[in-house]
């Protein structure tokens, strides 16, 4: 079975998050494994040092095609990530996405993976990523099948 790796920086605190997470996840069990990797948020003083504690945590998991969500990432539509999910689906590669903390990700992170995804040019908490993330991989896997959720 195809296999979708995500790695998030920090846990998801709140409840309605979680909620929506756990059922977008269990839809795509449909059409793939999907693993939910928490790295454990750093708190130090200095954000650099923050970020690159954070980073090698990140760096030692990923696997296959990977993508940083960030914000100077290429803002892609549904159509566009459902060709990306459909590619690696074909190539039988897994597939890694990375969410960083609110402090973001550190480049040694940004610098290692495939490619960069930006949601919006809006700033969303890493956890509302996180339920857009599972939400629109779904959405993909329902434009690839030809199901009717797309619009």
């Amino acid at each position: 079975m195809f296999k979708i790796k995500i790695i998030a920086v920090g846990k998801v605190k709140e409840e309605y998050f979680r909620s929506g997470i756990a059922e977008y996840v269990k839809r795509l069990n449909k059409y793939c494994s999907v693993e939910m990797i928490e790295i454990k948020e750093e708190n130090l003083s200095d954000v650099k040092k923050t970020l690159k504690l954070e980073a090698e945590n990140i760096i030692s998991r990923v696997k296959g095609k990977s993508y940083a969500l960030c914000v100077e990432g290429k803002e892609i539509s549904s159509a566009e990530l459902a060709k990306l999910v459909s590619s690696s689906v074909d190539a039988g590669e897994e597939l890694t996405f990375i969410i960083g903390s609110s402090y973001g990700l550190d480049e040694s992170v940004k610098s290692a993976v495939s490619g960069k995804i930006s949601f919006s040019k809006m700033t969303f908490p890493h956890t509302l990523a996180r339920l857009i993330l599972t939400e629109q991989l779904y959405r993909a896997f329902t434009i690839i099948n030809g199901n009717t959720y797309h619009k």
